[in-house]
Parts: structure tokens; sequence; C-alpha cells
């Protein structure tokens, strides 16, 4: 897919774990991670709002374009950590 999940990169960033991630947005573990690991087909303005807050970042901090070259070899920004 063309979009790219950089959430592991903000969490690096802010030292934060999957879990209190999770627990801090309101969403269950599971739920992150089909959205973290790029599984997710869509996603809720309000969860994103809500990861927004919590991480203290944009939307596009968390979500980039990618084209389909860089979807398949994994050659985006976020691959190389960033």
């Amino acid at each position: 897919m063309p979009i790219a999940v950089d959430i592991d990169v903000m969490l690096a960033k802010r030292k934060m774990s999957v879990g209190e991630l999770a627990d801090r947005v309101g969403i269950t573990p599971a739920n992150l991670a089909v959205l973290k690991n790029g599984r997710a087909k869509a996603v809720r303005f309000a969860t994103l709002a809500a990861l927004c807050e919590v991480l203290e970042c944009q939307p596009g901090d968390l979500l980039r374009w990618e084209t389909e070259t860089e979807a398949e070899t994994g050659a985006g920004a976020g691959a190389a950590g960033g």
C-alpha cells in the first residue's frame, strides 16, 4: 500500500511503548499493532487526532505517501530508521 505508517518512529522518539500508547489513546494494543504494521485499511480521524495528541506530533509525522516501488522494496524514509 502506498501509505506508510511511522508510528514506531514516533514511539522511539518519545521513548514510549506500544502498550502505553494504546492505553493513552484508548485503543487495544492489537488494533494499534494492526495500524503500526501497515495492515489497517482505514483509520478514524478521532483515532489519528488522539495519536497526534499523545505523541505531540502532526498527522504527517505518522503517515506518509510512498510510490509503489518504494512500498515494494521497503525503501521509504521510515524503512531505514528515518
